[in-house]
């Protein structure tokens, strides 16, 4: 048997090096605490933020570009035109309007940017792989899937095996969705206790500002601050009550 012989290095007091995590920042509540969570699990966030067209783009990248210097993180900026492009979703289609919020459909929402998902974690993953990162962390959550399929969890699950075949085999990126079975108002009563910015964070599909308070995403995010008794840090053209 060799004899292990302690060398200075087995004496540093050096910290081990942090866990490092991309989060899929779009500067809404749910990437947001996302972030925040991962910071609460030993991670270093990495930002990551892209603009596809999105009719509010401009307050998004704002707010992630804020939440990234509130937590003192590394932001990197991404510009894709390629899902306006081909278009099909009233977020990113001049011809399409931002319906009013149904709380209760089950149909797929006009909202829904097609296969947007795999396109912007396939960018998370080359951003991980290439800056030696741990983790992907993204903050779709259950309302998300009622409505959109790229956002429910077998296809995080799938994607995950994506992952595992298409980086080096001394690769390991860990596909994290840390809410994905939590509702929306579980979300903000997380963020809430760990302390998310939501003043810096942006939801409304419509308008950049104020936010509209009537389609799906703000009466989604309005019902779950509602839910736990906080008032919405941001600023609504109209708050009804959901």
């Amino acid at each position: 048997m060799t004899q292990h012989t302690k060398t200075d290095a087995d004496n540093s007091t050096a910290e081990p090096t942090a866990k490092r995590a991309v989060i899929l920042a779009s500067g809404g509540m749910d990437s947001a605490t996302a972030a925040y969570e991962a910071r609460e699990r030993g991670y270093e966030p990495y930002f990551m933020h892209t603009s596809y067209g999105q009719l509010t783009e401009g307050k998004e990248f704002d707010c992630a570009k804020k939440q990234a210097k509130e937590l003192g993180v590394e932001f990197l900026h991404v510009e894709t035109s390629h899902l306006a492009t081909i278009g099909g979703s009233s977020l990113t289609d001049d011809e399409m309007s931002v319906e009013d919020a149904d709380l209760d459909s089950e149909e797929v929402p006009d909202t829904y940017v097609p296969f947007r998902n795999a396109n912007l974690l396939s960018m998370a993953v080359s951003c991980a792989e290439a800056n030696d990162c741990d983790a992907v962390f993204i903050g779709a959550h259950s309302e998300d899937f009622s409505g959109y399929p790229d956002c429910r969890p077998a296809f995080f699950e799938s994607f995950q095996q994506v992952v595992n075949v298409g980086t080096k085999d001394d690769t390991t990126i860990d596909l994290v969705a840390p809410f994905v079975e939590w509702n929306k108002t579980g979300i903000a009563e997380r963020g809430t206790e760990i302390g998310v910015p939501y003043e810096y964070t942006w939801s409304c599909y419509r308008d950049e500002e104020p936010a509209c308070g009537t389609c799906d995403a703000c009466a989604f995010r309005l019902q779950a601050f509602q839910n736990i008794g906080v008032r919405d840090p941001i600023e609504y053209e109209e708050r009804p009550e959901y």
